[in-house]
């Protein structure tokens, strides 16, 4: 059931004779919205007063003669016309009382029918790099990802989801060149994941360390004299103007000129720690001192895995199922699943194919050795091959696309990854077009960055990324307190086994991760707050998993069947304005999917979520539910707290968020 969808269908028929185009008849119609102040009705449609402009004439007029056109008799009282030309709708309660039956009987789908026109979705999501534990970047593309993938299945669609992970490339050079030279073996045998992860960082620092003295001492040299760095910046930016610069343009780039040199400062302390670290690290200075050149190293290792090197592959087979077997563990933990998991290795006897026949079709080109793709409007080429021979990512992207083009025929593939890689998917989609695929619509689904408490990029303290793992163990054991002060505190004593108690805090811990993720806007960054995710009330999972475990609370102490109530749930009572509200809310479940899908974004899922509880809230303090004043009106108001219940467990389920019966 979809009220909005119904109400502009609607508005459209009346709104026909009267509208100049399609156009502009889609627009008047997208003006029939949800009504933001109750008091005024459910819904409200501003088209008369653009209308009423264009045709020269009062916008009430318009709106009357609208209203002469309009049928809606059967959903809504008689509509209001208020100010200058609103159009106020307020639905029937027999209606909503009508309407609500009828989903209450709709055991799997709550009144959502599936779409009309079923498309054909590959999702590209988690992608993580195997061989390194994965930490809290790997958070919003898996829990975005997963809950788009559950979304779009619900309603109907074709989905494969599929798993681009890391598990060729430069990577394993450093990794195999770190096993060669520096593996701890008893380290190795315990846990070879946590070995090879200490490796790669250990051969990353060792070949960034040089860059970093580099960038130290150009740092230091540039702030000798901040005083007179900032002076020259002023006076550059004064003489770029021309003319003698006006006091407050001075003021200005003074400012600017600080601020920069403030950045600088700041730059210099990160890159001075970072080598100040490695040099107090005994083992390391070693290394540096008997391994030169190591990034040249790591990259020949790299060479000769591409190549088909026999020790070097061995290694690489060696080292995959361990690290596979830990994302999988992670992935469970998560409650995530993919269709496909086919990595960059998979694609990589397809990538000489792939640039030939860019060569062969005109759109890549030699370059200074290396063979790229020119695109209008692009400062910078797409480099499908460098000039030593290796492939890039971006070669591999299209060996993808190729792939999933002919094995699955997808109508559309969404890659739900970091916005910093923005330039890459527009380069690739346009490269793909160019190739001859467009057909499909490739959409990059951005996303922000995960925030620490100082505005930067969640990290330890260390700067290190913080590890997944440890991150939802945090979650989880902070959830259990929280679980057990509250079950301790009951009035007639705890009533949850330590059993329960710890699948609870696994639910509400791992469940206030993903929600935290997933209710803000997913371009924006957000700070991670451990505080803030598990919160009792406010935009949290804990605040929708304890509104329906009091939910489903009320139907145990009552001793209702609920099977029996859904299978005759006769005349619904919808008097009072509580019930009323939560009535409307718990049909509007239907307008949220067409919201998430126009652009991908799970928030207005959990938005719905949010208001839907606040409202349950409302209705619990202000209606009494067992001891309602007659039979009729308590089992109507059962039947509002189970469809609260089912609607709150189908919304987290399809955000990948357990529930719980009790907390």
């Amino acid at each position: 059931m979809n009220i909005l969808e119904q109400l502009q269908t609607r508005f459209a028929a009346a709104l026909g004779p009267m509208a100049a185009d399609a156009a502009e008849l889609g627009r008047l119609v997208d003006m029939v919205r949800p009504a933001q102040d109750a008091t005024f009705g459910d819904y409200q449609a501003n088209c008369a007063m653009p209308l009423g402009k264009r045709l020269a004439r009062s916008p009430r007029d318009v709106a009357a003669e609208l209203l002469g056109r309009l049928d809606v008799a059967d959903l809504c009282e008689p509509p209001q016309i208020a100010g200058p030309g609103f159009i106020n709708l307020r639905l029937k309660s027999s209606w909503l009382a009508e309407g609500l039956a009828a989903i209450v009987r709709d055991s799997e789908r709550l009144g959502i029918p599936p779409v009309e026109r079923p498309r054909t979705y590959v999702i590209d999501y988690s992608a993580p790099n195997v061989a390194k534990p994965m930490h809290v970047g790997h958070i919003r593309s898996s829990v975005i990802g997963d809950a788009l993938d559950r979304t779009l299945r619900f309603v109907g669609h074709r989905v494969t989801s599929d798993n681009h992970i890391g598990d060729w490339g430069t990577q394993f050079g450093m990794i195999l060149y770190g096993y060669k030279h520096f593996v701890d073996m008893p380290a190795y045998r315990r846990d070879p994941v946590r070995e090879l992860g200490r490796l790669y960082r250990l051969v990353n620092r060792l070949i960034e360390y040089p860059e970093h003295v580099a960038k130290r001492d150009r740092l230091q040299a540039q702030l000798a004299n901040p005083g007179q760095l900032i002076d020259k910046m002023v006076a550059e930016a004064s003489a770029a103007g021309g003319k003698a610069a006006k006091p407050e343009v001075v003021a200005k780039a003074r400012h600017k000129a600080e601020r920069r040199v403030a950045e600088m400062q700041t730059e210099l302390a990160a890159v001075e720690s970072q080598v100040v670290d490695l040099e107090c690290d005994p083992s390391a200075m070693h290394y540096l001192k008997h391994h030169t050149d190591v990034g040249a190293a790591a990259l020949a290792e790299t060479a000769k895995l591409h190549a088909g090197d026999v020790e070097n592959l061995r290694l690489w087979k060696e080292f995959l199922p361990a690290c596979r077997d830990e994302i999988d563990r992670m992935y469970r933990r998560l409650g995530l699943k993919f269709d496909h998991t086919l990595g960059e290795s998979f694609y990589h006897d397809r990538l000489p194919g792939v640039v030939d026949a860019l060569l062969g079709s005109g759109i890549a080109r030699e370059s200074e050795g290396a063979i790229c793709v020119f695109l209008p409007g692009q400062n910078a080429p797409m480099i499908v091959r460098k000039q030593d021979g290796a492939f890039l990512y971006a070669t591999t992207d299209l060996a993808t696309v190729a792939y999933r083009m002919d094995t699955w025929h997808p109508d559309a593939i969404l890659y739900v990854v970091d916005h910093r890689q923005s330039l890459h998917f527009e380069q690739l989609f346009a490269t793909a077009r160019l190739w001859g695929y467009t057909d499909v619509e490739l959409v990059h689904v951005a996303f922000g960055t995960v925030l620490g408490s100082d505005g930067k990029p969640y990290k330890t303290r260390s700067g290190d990324n913080v590890g997944l793992e440890s991150l939802l163990d945090e979650a989880v054991s902070r959830a259990y307190s929280i679980v057990s002060q509250n079950d301790d505190a009951k009035p007639g004593g705890a009533e949850l086994p330590e059993a329960e108690r710890r699948a609870v805090a696994e639910a509400v811990g791992i469940g206030a991760i993903k929600y935290a993720d997933l209710s803000q806007n997913r371009t924006s960054d957000y700070e991670f707050s451990y505080d803030k995710m598990l919160a009792m009330n406010g935009n949290t999972a804990t605040y929708m998993q304890y509104a329906h475990a009091r939910a489903e609370s009320v139907m145990a102490k009552a001793g209702a069947d609920a099977a029996a109530l859904r299978a005759t749930p006769g005349s619904l009572v919808i008097d009072a304005p509580a019930e009323r509200a939560l009535a409307l809310a718990l049909l509007q479940f239907g307008e949220v999917f067409p919201a998430i899908l126009a652009d991908y974004r799970p928030n207005h899922l959990t938005s719905y979520l949010f208001d839907l509880a606040n409202r349950f809230s409302t209705f619990w303090e202000q209606c009494p539910v067992i001891r309602a004043e007659s039979e009729d009106v308590r089992r109507s108001r059962l039947l509002l707290c189970d469809l609260t219940a089912r609607t709150i467990r189908l919304g987290l389920g399809l955000l990948g968020i357990h529930v719980v019966d009790r907390m």
